[in-house]
């Protein structure tokens, strides 16, 4: 039975190359973009992309130019081909300014990039181009109803950025790369100042500057303890009813016993 399916789907496909062989020898350009639009319309598109792309250049500046442009993106667009896509809705937009659909294939193009964007982890070039593109997109048509999906799918991905971000500032933390754990919270606490986890990057500024200052050598000690006193402060400042307030406390009380521990111990040495 399976044998039989097998059999019956290679024929089948057989059969489908076959007519689509004949299609392509065929120097009728009307007939040609007739198949092409009928495989499109039944979601062939890597034949309907071949066939249009062997008409591109025919019919350039003929009427039926820009609807063969638009469906050759989308062919691409559907084959995941994201590259080609980009390039083909960039270029429409470029050749059809003032077409109905410019708004539509601009929007296209923003949305090849987010559909490339990888996981946190990876690099973010292409999630850095969606939120810049995207942007741009909503500034030059305020009215789209595709603003909504616009914003939200910037949202989703600065929430990307920001974890890639804070894993990479864990990654310090957890290597002992106290210093520059304690900068890239800071920065994260600057790029995003709106996040949810704003208090957690404070919390963890101040536990990476403690670290910093512990592990110093004894002449270091004092200023770098001082900074911790700072961000504490900061912190009860900027979040006065934390649930981490107390263990933030915990910190600035260690850091002001260290403080009056090294000045005593420099009071007892002699000049």
């Amino acid at each position: 039975m399976r044998l039989s399916f097998i059999l019956l789907f290679l024929a089948l496909t057989a059969a489908s190359c076959s007519k689509f062989a004949k299609v392509q020898k065929s120097n009728d350009y009307e007939y040609k973009l007739r198949m092409a639009e009928k495989y499109y319309v039944a979601k062939k598109y890597h034949f309907a992309s071949q066939l249009y792309s062997e008409l591109f250049p025919l019919l350039k500046g003929q009427p039926q130019f820009e609807d063969l442009f638009y469906k050759y993106a989308y062919c691409s667009y559907y084959l995941k081909d994201w590259m080609n896509a980009e390039s083909l809705f960039k270029q429409f937009v470029e050749v059809f300014p003032n077409s109905p659909r410019a708004e539509e294939m601009e929007y296209m193009r923003s949305y090849t990039y987010f559909r490339q964007s990888p996981k946190a982890e990876l690099d973010q070039t292409n999630t850095q181009k969606t939120i810049g593109l995207m942007q741009t997109f909503i500034n030059t048509h305020p009215e789209s109803p595709r603003v909504k999906e616009a914003t939200e799918i910037i949202d989703k991905c600065r929430r990307k950025m920001e974890e890639k971000a804070q894993k990479s500032a864990g990654l310090y933390y957890n290597m002992g790369h106290f210093r520059a754990a304690a900068i890239a919270y800071t920065s994260l606490m600057n790029d995003f100042p709106d996040s949810e986890q704003s208090e957690d990057y404070k919390f963890q500024i101040i536990k990476s500057y403690y670290q910093f200052a512990t592990n110093s050598i004894e002449d270091k000690k004092p200023a770098r303890y001082e900074q911790v006193v700072t961000e504490c402060n900061d912190f009860v400042d900027r979040f006065p009813d934390s649930k981490l307030r107390k263990e933030v406390e915990n910190y600035l009380n260690l850091s002001k016993n260290n403080l009056k521990a090294t000045s005593n111990e420099q009071a007892k040495t002699p000049n």
